[in-house]
């Protein structure tokens, strides 16, 4: 059974600034997808900050697919 993003993503108040983290990191959601988006591997990603795993990168691009309905952009 496929794991949803909430087993992994949290929004704590007192966490950066209430941005969605990663469970027990200090590691947001934001620095996920910016990582990813600067051409970063997953394994050059977990190389990098080896308390991740694939799920919580994967639960990261959940996350923002399911934001994305939500947000509208600017013409």
């Amino acid at each position: 059974m496929k794991s949803s993003f909430k087993d992994y993503i949290t929004i704590d108040p007192n966490k950066r600034f209430g941005k969605a983290i990663i469970k027990g990191t200090r590691i947001s959601v934001g620095d996920v997808l910016q990582w990813l988006s600067m051409g970063m591997t997953t394994d050059e990603i977990q190389a990098d900050f080896p308390e991740l795993n694939l799920e919580m990168i994967q639960a990261c691009l959940s996350f923002a697919a399911s934001r994305e309905g939500q947000i509208g952009l600017a013409h």
